[in-house]
């Protein structure tokens, strides 16, 4: 049995030492689009930081028959390498943005309409993904970021959001 545990480590460690991290662009400009509840864009702006690490600022609209919202998203991200051209990447990060409810029926006298509190709203996120980059100046990738709501959720996305997004970029 220690001559498998041994094995195993050793393969372990070739499988390690084998990853490696691609070198990213330095600047990267363009469109993320998609959400997990209607439609969403955003302009996506990549920056990076080290040479295997970047941040990522996203402005966008969402608009969905509940709400209409504005957020800013920052996250840090890790990039790494699968094959020629294909990378893979997770952050970690953080946003904030401005929620409109639509006006709904009230549910003990439907002729009631109420008009539910809007306002800002503050989130976390983690971020996993895929991207291809071809030797073009473009890059493209699909992404899931999962948002946990810390302030202003109380009526918006039940304190969790999946975003998941398709993402083409012109690096420069």
């Amino acid at each position: 049995m220690k001559k498998w545990k041994v094995l195993f480590l050793i393969c372990f460690c070739f499988t390690a030492l084998s990853l490696q991290a691609q070198e990213i662009a330095d600047n990267a400009l363009g469109l993320r689009l998609g959400d997990s509840d209607g439609f969403g864009a955003e302009i996506s702006y990549q920056k990076s930081i080290g040479r295997y690490t970047r941040a990522e600022l996203d402005l966008g609209y969402r608009d969905s028959r509940e709400f209409d919202a504005v957020k800013l998203t920052g996250v840090y991200q890790w990039v790494y390498e699968i094959d020629q051209g294909f990378n893979w990447f997770y952050g970690a990060g953080g946003g904030l943005g401005s929620v409109d409810f639509a006006p709904v029926p009230n549910r003990n006298n439907p002729s009631i309409i109420e008009d539910p509190d809007g306002g800002l709203f503050v989130f976390l996120a983690g971020d996993v993904g895929v991207e291809y980059n071809p030797d073009l100046p473009i890059v493209v990738s699909l992404d899931f970021r999962p948002e946990l709501g810390l302030i202003g959720f109380k009526n918006f996305d039940n304190k969790f959001n999946f975003d998941i997004a398709l993402g083409i970029r012109y690096q420069f």
